[in-house]
């Protein structure tokens, strides 16, 4: 019986390993119409998920709890499985190349526990040519098979958008190649099992790892002509988003806005194609330009803040300023990558204090990764310049008038003569000139000026 009929059947099992922002959804809609185990090397991630708790906010607690997934750290339980997907992060290293060890980790571990005629599956994000002359060496010397013979891979590229409820794992079509045409069938027939959008089926491996090292590659460009755009109108003293309104209402405009562009999608994987090209003797043009301008937005960001900073007459060195948001993107609790970092290391250059919040960012990966502690929004006061960096829908919900509570009241050289005409914490005094940075224009701009505070955005 082939593969792909033995596991609608129950009769062979599919592992998902890596179960992260990826590998969680999959797992979760496989398991509802097939037997799945679920695998990560991450012990303390995983009994989170035996406890029912969803690490990722992508699936939500119920469906961990409700689901007949097998969650498990231990790799013995993979030697069940015929059918195998992998999806595991592929980030880059401090010098922008690419940071294969995940992938080449996690080949080595289902390499471990292969047996004959399974199939292995990539989701990962990698350049041309990972899958078949990097992946399959190493499955091949862990497991004493051969590929072709003894078992088949194929690629298959995650385009699940973190944090969006509308375009979900059903809801997008999936790329899907096979090293052969037998695999690729069988690969075809077992995403159909959960994609209700249907899947493409692509010409090559190979066709399939680029098609997904593009699609960021795009965005990722899009992005930076927005950012470029909005440094040069804010050298000419117009609105960037009053340009886009405009513009946009022309049907073949591309809607996209300026803004920080991190996490382990959009900012990393043009690397792994331009890495590639170099390989091949062709230095990126493009691409890298693209990456330069929007991996120096969080710099540019702190240099206008430091102006209106100015602007309102605030010393810089010991002012005060709050950040609202942290992560990557808007809704979602992922931290990689996160270009909003960039804003607070610099902000620091200047002799700043900086408070973060974020509401639902991941609190242990915020501190292993960046040493940051966030702070209710309750403790926010005194400030001289409050930054909304992320778009999250709790932000969207404050009103303007509610931040001006947040913002310092006197000049901090003032404090002496505070004490001296007694002046006390009831004293409901205004706002001495509140700064306003809204990174994405989440307020109304009219509104905001209104109420006399020194607003900027990109």
């Amino acid at each position: 019986m082939r593969i792909d009929n033995a596991i609608k059947s129950k009769e062979e099992k599919i592992s998902v390993v890596g179960l992260g922002y990826v590998g969680m959804p999959l797992a979760i809609a496989f398991a509802k119409k097939a037997h799945v185990v679920g695998f990560d090397i991450c012990e303390s991630k995983v009994k989170k998920y035996l406890q029912g708790t969803d690490v990722t906010k992508e699936v939500g607690d119920q469906a961990i709890r409700e689901t007949t997934a097998l969650f498990t750290w231990e790799e013995k339980y993979l030697r069940d499985c015929k059918f195998h997907i992998i999806a595991v992060p592929t980030p880059i290293n401090k010098d922008k190349t690419p940071n294969l060890r995940p992938v080449m980790g996690a080949s080595r571990t289902v390499g471990r526990n292969l047996t004959q005629g399974s199939i292995v599956v990539f989701e990962s994000t990698v350049f041309p040519g990972v899958t078949e002359d990097i992946c399959v060496p190493i499955i091949e010397a862990e497991s004493g098979l051969t590929c072709g013979v003894d078992f088949k891979v194929g690629y298959s590229p995650e385009r699940i958008n973190p944090g969006d409820k509308v375009h979900r794992l059903e809801t997008i079509i999936k790329v899907v190649s096979g090293m052969d045409k037998a695999s690729l069938e069988v690969i075809a027939n077992v995403y159909e099992m959960v994609i209700e959008a249907g899947v493409h089926r692509a010409e090559s491996i190979k066709v399939a790892e680029a098609a997904k090292v593009i699609e960021n590659a795009q965005r990722d460009i899009n992005i930076a002509f927005m950012n470029e755009l909005s440094i040069i109108f804010n050298k000419m003293g117009i609105d960037t988003k009053s340009v886009l309104k405009a513009s946009g209402t022309k049907w073949n405009f591309l809607n996209f806005i300026p803004g920080l562009v991190g996490g382990h999608c959009i900012g990393v994987d043009p690397y792994y194609l331009t890495y590639k090209a170099e390989e091949m003797g062709y230095h990126s043009q493009i691409i890298l330009s693209g990456r330069k301008i929007n991996d120096d937005m969080g710099k540019y960001i702190v240099e206008q803040t430091v102006k209106m900073l100015i602007k309102a007459d605030k010393q810089i060195k010991g002012s005060k300023v709050a950040i609202f948001g942290v992560t990557f993107k808007e809704n979602c609790p992922d931290v990689r990558n996160t270009k909003v970092v960039d804003v607070i290391n610099e902000l620091r250059k200047y002799g700043i204090d900086v408070k973060v919040v974020d509401p639902i960012a991941d609190k242990e990966d915020l501190w292993h990764e960046y040493r940051i502690h966030p702070c209710p929004m309750d403790e926010i006061k005194d400030m001289d310049a409050l930054i909304f960096a992320v778009p999250h829908e709790a932000f969207k919900a404050i009103k303007i008038e509610n931040t001006l509570k947040m913002y310092r009241t006197t000049r901090e050289h003032d404090s002496q003569l505070m004490d001296e005409v007694a002046i006390t914490s009831e004293t409901t005094s205004p706002p001495y000139n509140p700064v306003l940075i809204d990174v994405k224009g989440i307020f109304d701009k009219e509104e905001v000026e209104n109420m006399n505070v020194v607003y900027w955005r990109l």
